[in-house]
């Protein structure tokens, strides 16, 4: 069954922001829209390239009011000291979620049972808390943190314009499309 439209399920974790350790719960992901990114592990090869272009974006995703959550099945501490010691993570301002349980990664169904790691799962989260956009990828395949900000200003533009919707490459300022018989056979 698809995530898409659902709500974000009930959880508390503990995690890292700005050097911090701060409590994070489902509802923080509620009153604003938020992006979460999960990744299989910290100190490993992929992954710090994707937080670190997230970091890179993260000013865009602030502007357009979106808070970015990374969630590993790791602890929080592990996030500090990889936050300390590797230059691409010591750029990440945003919240980094430690979920030794596995109990978000879970929620969200991107758990890999036999090894206890998350698949790269990516969700927007609307501000009522349902689940907008959702991909999963294999591990061995990053992200592009300039794509899902498009996608971000894609769920946004819709959000806000009822009975329109955005297609294919769609960018922001790009004419949209208006559903209609009219349409019909006719892109």
């Amino acid at each position: 069954m698809s995530l898409i439209n659902t709500q974000v399920k009930p959880f508390k974790a503990q995690a890292l922001k700005n050097g911090t350790f701060v409590t994070v719960t489902d509802e923080n992901l509620k009153g604003g829209w938020s992006v979460v990114v999960f990744y299989p592990a910290d100190f490993t090869f992929v992954c710090p390239t994707e937080l670190e272009d997230l970091a890179e974006q993260y000013g865009e995703f602030k502007k357009l009011g979106v808070e970015i959550y990374a969630v590993s099945t790791d602890t929080h501490f592990a996030h500090k000291a990889w936050h300390d010691t590797s230059a691409a993570i010591k750029k990440v301002e945003y919240v980094m979620i430690g979920d030794p349980t596995g109990a978000i990664t879970r929620n969200f169904d991107v758990m890999i049972e036999e090894e206890g790691l998350a698949l790269r799962g990516t969700f927007l989260i609307n501000p009522a808390g349902q689940i907008k956009l959702c991909e999963i990828h294999d591990n061995g395949i990053g992200r592009d943190a300039t794509e899902l900000l498009r996608k971000v200003r894609a769920a946004q533009y819709v959000a806000s314009h009822p009975g329109e919707v955005c297609p294919a490459k769609w960018k922001e300022g790009d004419k949209t499309l208006k559903p209609s018989l009219d349409l019909v056979g006719k892109i």
